[in-house]
């Protein structure tokens, strides 16, 4: 069972009266997690697959904005005639692989969401629940590089370039990491400190009407350089008054970006992260839509999750990370794979 990403997670330290008594249930729990993650990463020899891995990862569980950001890189190097391939564990999905995923054949049951999703812009992607295992397949497939789409706390493969993607909206009270406890008394996979150790940049996601990251969220990164992007959409919502609905990391974004984008939302659901979707909850969002006399439309994510029958029913809404200093971007991917973009 998939649980929501409970909001109280990213209420700052200063303000923390939010669920206490489940703060205080938990925390035990995250000096277990905490223990775990640091031995297993130190503990763990790093495999070398032949060709630079650029890792494109989290500090937080997850709603930062990672994978729009590895699908950027990996479109980037590809269209500088880089052979890259994209690397993804395949979340939510059966197989175990090493498997190259085709949109034609396979669906986000036998994949995940995210990689059938990066497959429909042409890459070559993978998936693999041993990385290691990924990578060495891509790279005996002809991959020059590999973008891996999360993992930076997985120390089996040996990184050339690693990037964690951060959440840089920090409106009506919210706060990227939360108190800073780790999970599950907060959204932190591990302790800042020790993931920023490992990070050679940040990238700061901001919405598109968001004008500049907060100052006071900066200073956390310290020397660490960081970059700034901002999560576009492809096209404008839908028209007329639609319904949404979105199963990702954090819902509350969607509902406020696609309001910010002008669409006339006349009802929102939110649904736990990579949210499988049958045909029961798919006909209560429709009876809903019908109330409203309104249409359908859903993330890009949610979207590549629908059952064939019910995409043509249902809008995507897509969205794409454009950075704002192209010039340092392209600067870490040169050295990452020794020559210029």
């Amino acid at each position: 069972m998939k649980l929501s990403t409970p909001r109280w997670w990213y209420v700052r330290e200063r303000d923390r009266s939010s669920m206490p008594m489940t703060r205080a249930l938990l925390t035990p729990i995250s000096w277990i997690w905490t223990v775990v993650t640091a031995r297993r990463i130190a503990r763990t020899e790093a495999c070398e697959p032949g060709a630079p891995v650029i890792c494109v990862g989290n500090i937080t569980m997850g709603g930062t904005g990672k994978t729009p950001v590895a699908r950027e890189i990996l479109a980037r190097l590809r269209r500088s005639g880089v052979d890259a391939h994209g690397l993804s564990r395949g979340y939510g999905g059966r197989l175990t692989g090493p498997v190259r995923v085709d949109p034609a054949q396979h669906t986000a049951a036998d994949v995940g969401d995210e990689p059938l999703m990066m497959a429909q812009d042409g890459s070559p992607i993978w998936i693999a629940r041993d990385r290691a295992l990924g990578a060495c397949a891509a790279v005996q497939a002809g991959a020059a590089a590999i973008v891996m789409d999360d993992g930076h706390q997985n120390p089996s493969l040996a990184k050339r370039l690693s990037l964690i993607v951060v959440d840089g909206e920090t409106r009506e009270g919210e706060w990227p990491f939360g108190d800073g406890a780790v999970f599950p008394a907060g959204p932190l996979r591990e302790p800042l400190a020790a993931g920023l150790a490992r990070a050679d940049a940040v990238v700061i996601m901001l919405p598109e009407d968001l004008a500049a990251p907060d100052r006071e969220l900066l200073a956390l990164f310290g020397q660490t350089p960081v970059l700034v992007a901002r999560l576009k959409a492809s096209s404008p919502p839908p028209p007329g008054p639609q319904v949404a609905f979105a199963g990702v990391g954090k819902p509350w974004k969607v509902e406020r970006a696609l309001r910010a984008a002008g669409c006339e939302l006349a009802d929102f659901v939110a649904l736990p992260d990579h949210f499988a979707y049958d045909a029961g909850t798919l006909a209560r969002l429709a009876a809903r839509a019908e109330d409203f006399g309104a249409g359908l439309v859903t993330t890009e994510k949610d979207w590549a999750r629908l059952p064939p029958d019910w995409r043509s029913r249902v809008a995507a809404w897509p969205v794409q990370a454009q950075f704002e200093d192209e010039a340092a971007l392209d600067a870490l991917l040169s050295r990452a794979i020794g020559q210029p973009l």
